[in-house]
Protein backbone atom coordinates (compact mmCIF):
# COMPACT_ATOMS: atom_id res chain seq x y z
CA UNK A 1 0.00 0.00 0.00
CA UNK A 2 1.54 3.56 -0.90
CA UNK A 3 2.81 5.82 2.24
CA UNK A 4 1.17 8.86 0.02
CA UNK A 5 -1.48 10.47 2.80
CA UNK A 6 -4.64 10.17 0.52
CA UNK A 7 -6.98 12.56 2.89
CA UNK A 8 -4.05 15.46 2.16
CA UNK A 9 -4.64 15.88 -1.69
CA UNK A 10 -6.97 18.24 -3.46
CA UNK A 11 -9.62 15.88 -5.36
CA UNK A 12 -7.42 17.01 -8.30
CA UNK A 13 -4.56 16.01 -6.83
CA UNK A 14 -5.92 12.49 -5.91
CA UNK A 15 -7.29 12.11 -9.53
CA UNK A 16 -3.81 12.61 -10.68
CA UNK A 17 -1.89 10.56 -8.12
CA UNK A 18 -4.45 7.59 -9.23
CA UNK A 19 -4.03 8.51 -12.94
CA UNK A 20 -0.14 8.55 -12.73
CA UNK A 21 0.16 5.43 -10.37
CA UNK A 22 -2.80 3.15 -11.78
CA UNK A 23 -2.32 1.59 -8.21
CA UNK A 24 -2.71 -2.08 -7.54
CA UNK A 25 -2.55 -2.18 -4.18
CA UNK A 26 -5.51 -0.02 -3.49
CA UNK A 27 -9.02 -1.99 -3.47
CA UNK A 28 -11.34 0.21 -5.46
CA UNK A 29 -13.81 -0.60 -8.16
CA UNK A 30 -11.54 0.39 -10.95
CA UNK A 31 -9.09 -2.05 -10.58
CA UNK A 32 -12.03 -5.14 -10.19
CA UNK A 33 -13.26 -3.78 -14.01
CA UNK A 34 -9.62 -2.98 -14.84
CA UNK A 35 -10.57 0.72 -15.74
CA UNK A 36 -7.46 2.94 -16.56
CA UNK A 37 -7.59 6.78 -15.76
CA UNK A 38 -6.75 8.57 -19.56
CA UNK A 39 -7.31 11.62 -18.55
CA UNK A 40 -7.38 13.75 -15.34
CA UNK A 41 -8.41 18.33 -15.68
CA UNK A 42 -10.41 20.01 -13.28
CA UNK A 43 -14.08 18.91 -13.79
CA UNK A 44 -13.09 16.39 -16.62
CA UNK A 45 -12.13 12.62 -16.28
CA UNK A 46 -12.02 9.75 -18.97
CA UNK A 47 -11.19 6.16 -18.20
CA UNK A 48 -11.18 2.89 -20.52
CA UNK A 49 -11.34 -0.39 -19.69
CA UNK A 50 -11.18 -3.69 -22.34
CA UNK A 51 -14.64 -5.76 -21.57
CA UNK A 52 -14.47 -9.21 -21.22
CA UNK A 53 -16.54 -12.36 -21.43
CA UNK A 54 -17.42 -11.43 -17.25
CA UNK A 55 -19.32 -8.33 -18.63
CA UNK A 56 -21.86 -10.31 -20.15
CA UNK A 57 -25.72 -9.67 -19.75
CA UNK A 58 -27.55 -13.45 -20.33
CA UNK A 59 -28.14 -12.34 -23.50
CA UNK A 60 -24.12 -11.84 -24.28
CA UNK A 61 -23.92 -8.62 -24.27
CA UNK A 62 -22.71 -5.96 -22.16
CA UNK A 63 -24.68 -5.72 -19.01
CA UNK A 64 -26.09 -2.75 -18.31
CA UNK A 65 -24.39 -2.30 -14.87
CA UNK A 66 -20.93 -2.23 -16.25
CA UNK A 67 -21.57 0.75 -18.08
CA UNK A 68 -23.49 2.26 -15.24
CA UNK A 69 -20.19 1.82 -12.93
CA UNK A 70 -18.25 3.23 -15.76
CA UNK A 71 -20.56 6.61 -15.70
CA UNK A 72 -20.76 6.92 -11.59
CA UNK A 73 -16.86 6.87 -11.59
CA UNK A 74 -15.99 9.60 -14.29
CA UNK A 75 -18.86 11.48 -12.95
CA UNK A 76 -18.07 11.46 -9.46
CA UNK A 77 -14.40 11.57 -9.89
CA UNK A 78 -14.65 14.57 -12.22
CA UNK A 79 -16.66 16.23 -9.13
CA UNK A 80 -14.15 14.97 -6.68
CA UNK A 81 -11.37 16.70 -8.97
CA UNK A 82 -13.25 20.05 -8.00
CA UNK A 83 -12.97 19.67 -3.94
CA UNK A 84 -10.26 20.64 -1.87
CA UNK A 85 -8.70 18.27 0.94
CA UNK A 86 -10.85 17.26 3.10
CA UNK A 87 -13.86 17.68 1.64
CA UNK A 88 -15.88 14.28 0.22
CA UNK A 89 -19.07 13.46 -1.82
CA UNK A 90 -21.35 11.07 -2.39
CA UNK A 91 -23.92 10.45 -5.35
CA UNK A 92 -27.34 11.17 -4.36
CA UNK A 93 -29.07 10.23 -8.08
CA UNK A 94 -27.91 8.89 -11.09
CA UNK A 95 -29.89 8.47 -14.08
CA UNK A 96 -28.70 6.53 -17.05
CA UNK A 97 -29.46 5.81 -20.78
CA UNK A 98 -28.68 3.19 -22.57
CA UNK A 99 -28.22 3.55 -26.34
CA UNK A 100 -26.94 0.34 -28.21
CA UNK A 101 -25.52 -2.97 -26.82
CA UNK A 102 -22.16 -3.52 -26.34
CA UNK A 103 -19.87 -6.36 -26.94
CA UNK A 104 -17.62 -8.39 -24.66
CA UNK A 105 -15.10 -9.60 -26.85
CA UNK A 106 -12.32 -7.41 -25.49
CA UNK A 107 -13.24 -3.86 -27.24
CA UNK A 108 -12.18 -0.83 -25.34
CA UNK A 109 -14.89 1.53 -24.03
CA UNK A 110 -14.05 5.04 -22.93
CA UNK A 111 -16.31 6.98 -20.65
CA UNK A 112 -16.41 10.65 -20.20
CA UNK A 113 -17.49 12.64 -17.49
CA UNK A 114 -18.06 16.31 -16.76
CA UNK A 115 -19.21 18.29 -13.41
CA UNK A 116 -21.90 20.69 -14.87
CA UNK A 117 -21.98 22.46 -11.71
CA UNK A 118 -19.82 22.48 -8.47
CA UNK A 119 -21.33 24.04 -5.35
CA UNK A 120 -21.33 24.22 -2.10
CA UNK A 121 -23.61 21.71 -0.90
CA UNK A 122 -24.25 19.69 -4.36
CA UNK A 123 -22.45 18.92 -7.86
CA UNK A 124 -23.94 17.62 -10.94
CA UNK A 125 -21.95 16.09 -14.11
CA UNK A 126 -22.68 14.39 -16.90
CA UNK A 127 -21.06 11.59 -18.73
CA UNK A 128 -20.87 9.52 -21.61
CA UNK A 129 -19.93 5.66 -22.77
CA UNK A 130 -18.14 5.48 -26.11
CA UNK A 131 -17.74 2.27 -27.89
CA UNK A 132 -13.77 1.96 -30.08
CA UNK A 133 -15.65 3.65 -33.07
CA UNK A 134 -17.19 6.59 -30.96
CA UNK A 135 -20.34 4.99 -31.25
CA UNK A 136 -22.55 5.96 -27.82
CA UNK A 137 -22.88 3.04 -25.77
CA UNK A 138 -24.99 5.32 -22.76
CA UNK A 139 -24.96 9.09 -21.36
CA UNK A 140 -25.75 9.55 -17.92
CA UNK A 141 -26.35 12.78 -15.50
CA UNK A 142 -25.70 12.52 -11.48
CA UNK A 143 -26.07 14.67 -8.49
CA UNK A 144 -23.45 14.45 -5.90
CA UNK A 145 -24.39 15.39 -2.58
CA UNK A 146 -20.98 17.42 -0.98
CA UNK A 147 -19.72 16.67 2.48
CA UNK A 148 -17.28 18.47 4.27
CA UNK A 149 -16.09 18.55 7.49
CA UNK A 150 -18.38 19.16 10.22
CA UNK A 151 -21.21 19.00 8.49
Amino acid sequence: MSTIDLAALSGLDLMRWVQREQPTDLPHIGRLLGMRFDEVEHGRVTVSLDTRPDFANPLGTLHGGIAATLLDSVMACAVHSTLPAGVTYTTLELKVNYIRAGRTDGQTLTARGSVLHAGRRTATAEGQVLDERGKLIAHATTTCMVLRPGD
